[in-house]
């Protein structure tokens, strides 16, 4: 029977050691430089031989046969060794650091993409603080085991290699003899590497966990001393620390018990060496210098085998930081481009919603969605929270997929077109303004870099942002801090807009836009909204009533169907749902005096965020 081809392993399921050989692959793009460094291991690894070597006509020919030449050439020997062996290693150690920086840093890098190009579903599975210590502390991991690892590795191993040829050389009765206590090292190497994989493991996730806790808190920290909570993070942190401090330690006690075990065994099998050794020494059948050229090759025999306990001990390192970042870097994002994707031109008709349903997960959220929106048309849709506003809007810029039915731009599935030329088309505005420390120039140019400085300060005029901005310290060049916590909640809102306004997407999503501001704030934002819609396709979710007053047509959802459409006149006039729910929003409001007036047919319809 013809044998069958071992099959391979799922994806996920690699062995340590086939992520090991996965991790060594990164280094083939650098081969010349890892083959200079391998030779210059070569000459660290017989050089290292050598010295044990010299012990023979060192002890023989100057201190037994008084021999002056020996005495002159063997002192020169020796420098000569010590100097071409210090530039060898010299040599190995910046070339091995240089691959192993390198690659670790393409490796970051290609990590850092891989989570750039998953789809909003993949960020709600993996927490932002596991993600960073995915790039931070588990690459630094993986840094370890290709350049500090491999080095000690290849090296140790050469020189092994040469000591090993030594002592065969000078007395291979005395060799086989310690050859036996070789394998008593493997079963204590293999059981020291096993254990410190699984501390590595847990200390990792345990490291993913604190970063987690970490961005959670110090970003939330107005919530946490709003609500007295700062006892209870201090003991939430004080646990998952004091759990990474046990981690450690068991970490560094599995490192520290490697290496005296490893002399224990050493020094056993010295002792029999030197009683053997010693004998055929007395008997005649050996020369001091042969005895001590072996004892001497014996004895730095053991210092790499034992330097290997450390290496096996950082590769399981490795290989348990692997294969977290090796997961996320397999990860298939579930939003792709079809291979025959085309670029997506300007729209013109429309946007059609055909019997469209999404669930996350196993819940569904929106249930045979069918609608139509003409071009340049102002599109709300309100409900309660829940009711899938939000969901619904996400599918479009395809931040999500629907699970069944389609989305169609001017008659084309979005699936069919390229993400870029898609998201290209639409700007967004949200509730939660999203602004990186940086300069308010770069905040707004954010996705348009290539735009000109008349067109940002025309952007943040249309956005009435121009005027707060002239005031702050420098200007368009001041940084706005994490977030934008140098600014109001008004005016990063403005900069957001301003931001919307030079993309200059003919799709525009406003999410909850002004639901946040205070009335005053909402009037300078509602001007600036009113700029930023003018021509445009715009799906607005309410919540403000002047947000939704002037739209043209207003979709009330409910549990993730469409249950009202139409204008706020023609709705009211209805006394259904969205009727139900003006009037919720004006009692709530009256009662608690946020604005004092009677419902009108100008008005608008309570709104949530989905």
């Amino acid at each position: 029977m013809k044998p069958q081809p071992t099959p391979p392993r799922p994806p996920g399921k690699e062995s340590g050691g086939d992520i090991y050989i996965r991790l060594l692959k990164l280094v083939r793009p650098h081969a010349p430089k890892f083959v200079l460094a391998m030779l210059c291991m070569l000459v660290v690894g017989a050089l290292t031989s050598a010295l044990a070597f010299l012990v023979k006509p060192a002890m023989d020919d100057i201190f037994l046969k008084k021999d002056t030449r020996m005495l002159m050439l063997i002192p020169v020997a020796v420098v000569l060794i010590y100097l071409i062996k210090g530039a060898c290693h010299y040599a190995q150690s910046v070339i091995m650091n240089f691959i192993g920086q390198r690659v670790i840093a393409d490796l970051r890098y290609r990590l850092y993409e891989k989570i750039q190009e998953q789809s909003l579903a993949f960020f709600t599975q993996n927490p932002t603080g596991v993600l960073i210590s995915r790039i931070t502390n588990d690459v630094n991991f993986m840094k370890e085991a290709v350049s500090e690892a491999v080095t000690n590795l290849f090296k140790d191993s050469f020189t092994i290699f040469c000591l090993i040829f030594v002592i065969f050389y000078r007395d291979w009765k005395l060799a086989i003899i310690a050859m036996v206590v070789f394998p008593l090292t493997i079963y204590p190497i293999a059981t020291f590497g096993r254990k410190m994989r699984k501390v590595a493991t847990r200390t990792q996730v345990t490291m993913g966990t604190l970063t987690s806790l970490l961005q959670e808190t110090i970003s939330g920290t107005r919530i946490v001393k709003a609500f007295g909570m700062e006892k209870h993070e201090n003991e939430r942190f004080a646990g998952e620390n004091e759990l990474l401090f046990r981690l450690t330690m068991k970490s560094v006690a599995i490192s520290a018990i490697s290496s005296p075990f490893m002399e224990f065994l050493g020094g056993i099998g010295i002792a029999v060496i030197v009683f053997y050794g010693g004998y055929q020494v007395i008997q005649g059948h050996s020369t001091p210098g042969t005895f001590f050229s072996f004892l001497t090759a014996l004895i730095m025999l053991y210092e790499p085998i034992k330097r290997l306990t450390n290496v096996n001990n950082k590769i399981q390192q490795g290989i348990s930081a692997a294969i977290r970042v090796f997961g996320i870097i397999d990860t298939t994002p579930d939003i792709l481009d079809a291979p025959d994707a085309v670029e997506l031109p300007r729209i013109t008709q429309g946007i059609a919603l055909e019997d469209v349903s999404f669930r996350y997960e196993e819940t569904p959220v929106l249930k045979n969605i069918a609608l139509r929106i003409t071009a340049g048309e102002v599109l709300a849709f309100v409900g309660m929270s829940g009711g899938g506003k939000t969901t619904l809007v996400n599918l479009i810029p395809r931040f999500y997929d629907v699970t069944s039915g389609r989305i169609l731009i001017d008659g084309r599935d979005i699936r069919t077109a390229t993400i870029a030329s898609l998201r290209k088309q639409i700007g967004m505005v949200t509730q939660q303004t999203i602004l990186f420390n940086d300069t308010v120039r770069n905040n707004i140019a954010y996705g348009s870099f290539e735009k000109p400085e008349a067109e940002i300060i025309r952007a943040a005029r249309a956005a009435n942002a121009h005027d707060f901005i002239t005031r702050l310290p420098q200007g368009y060049d001041t940084r706005i801090g994490e977030q934008g916590t140098k600014l109001s909640g008004g005016e990063r809102q403005r900069i957001s807009i301003a931001r919307a306004i030079l993309k200059d997407a003919p799709i525009l999503i406003l999410d909850e836009a002004t639901s946040s501001l205070d009335t005053e704030a909402e009037i300078e934002v509602q001007g600036a909204l009113e700029n930023l819609m003018q021509g445009r396709t715009t799906l607005v979710i309410a919540h403000r009533l002047s947000t939704v007053r002037n739209a043209d047509r207003i979709v009330v959802l409910v549990d993730g169907r469409i249950i009202e459409e139409g204008t706020h006149d023609e709705l009211l006039a209805r006394q259904g749902e969205y009727a139900k729910l003006y009037a919720m929003q004006f009692k709530e409001e009256n009662g608690n005096g946020v604005r004092n007036r009677t419902p009108s047919p100008s008005g608008s319809a309570a709104m949530g965020e989905a």
